[in-house]
């Protein structure tokens, strides 16, 4: 075999570095030790998907496990405040260490780097992007079983560096009712398939509200499609979020640890069975 000259126009098909792509994966930090990495994504803002991350942390904290969130939404930051945490992430000669919820979960946020939480965040897309990267590499995450990453909305700069560089083992799509978002929804997963990340489920929030009075659900955004789409992308697991106040009244109070609904439990338990 000849020795490779790095000019690629020169070489046959048969080329082993032709055809093995090149692994983009970086390590993490060397203090970490990460079972399982599940990021939460969405086609477009405002569906709910930071909630559904936090819930998802607190169910799966509650079952005794050691978990993490990684806050890949660096324009947007919202999981310490839906924790209530105030604390400002410090680091040492190992790294950053994130910063505790009440009940444990580590997270690690844009928000718990700044002077102020209301300072405005005003970077290109490759520098954002490689903040999240830092976030995975630089942070001691410790021992981990489930890291949950909540990504920005949409199929940019971001879920490419993620999905490129962090070992992620699934993903979660969140949508809402509409027609509108069910199209979006299509672009989420379409990007999942081409970067090889398997789908794990899809969760409709905002599916549906139940009046306390009548008990009778009432679609206000709209008619369900979450089997429909579902089956169409085939997508094993479901779940469906109704319009609780409740749960913007703990979310507000920073109290994301008690973010428990039965509805997630049952769906966190079916995701996982085969990770």
């Amino acid at each position: 075999m000849s020795e490779c000259t790095h000019d690629c126009s020169s070489c046959g098909e048969n080329c082993p570095s032709r055809n093995k792509p090149e692994d983009l994966r970086e390590k993490p930090n060397k203090l970490s030790h990460i079972e399982k990495v599940i990021a939460v994504v969405s086609g477009k803002g405002g569906v709910g998907k930071s909630m559904v991350t936090s819930m998802l942390a607190a169910e799966a904290n509650r079952k005794g496990k050691m978990i993490s969130i990684l806050d890949a939404d660096i324009t947007g930051p919202s999981i310490p405040r839906i924790f209530g945490v105030n604390a400002r992430a410090y680091g040492d000669e190992n790294g950053i260490i994130p910063v505790k919820t009440r009940k444990g979960i580590n997270i690690m946020s844009l928000n718990l780097l700044l002077e102020k939480t209301t300072d405005p965040v005003i970077w290109r897309g490759p520098v954002i992007a490689g903040m999240v990267k830092q976030f995975w590499t630089d942070v001691i995450w410790g021992d981990v079983d489930y890291m949950f990453i909540d990504m920005p909305p949409g199929t940019g700069d971001v879920p490419l560096t993620v999905f490129q560089s962090i070992p992620v083992d699934g993903i979660i799509v969140v949508t809402s009712p509409q027609e509108l978002v069910s199209m979006i929804v299509e672009k989420a997963v379409n990007m999942a398939k081409t970067m090889n990340i398997p789908i794990l489920g899809l969760v409709e929030n905002m599916s549906y509200f139940k009046c306390d009075g009548c008990g009778k659900e009432h679609n206000i955004f709209g008619e369900s499609h979450v089997k429909e789409t579902a089956e169409k992308f085939g997508i094993k697991s479901i779940c469906r979020l109704p319009i609780d106040p409740e749960v913007a009244s703990v979310s507000d109070k920073g109290l994301g640890d008690d973010l428990i609904r039965p509805e997630i439990g049952s769906f966190f338990s079916d995701i996982t069975v085969d990770l």
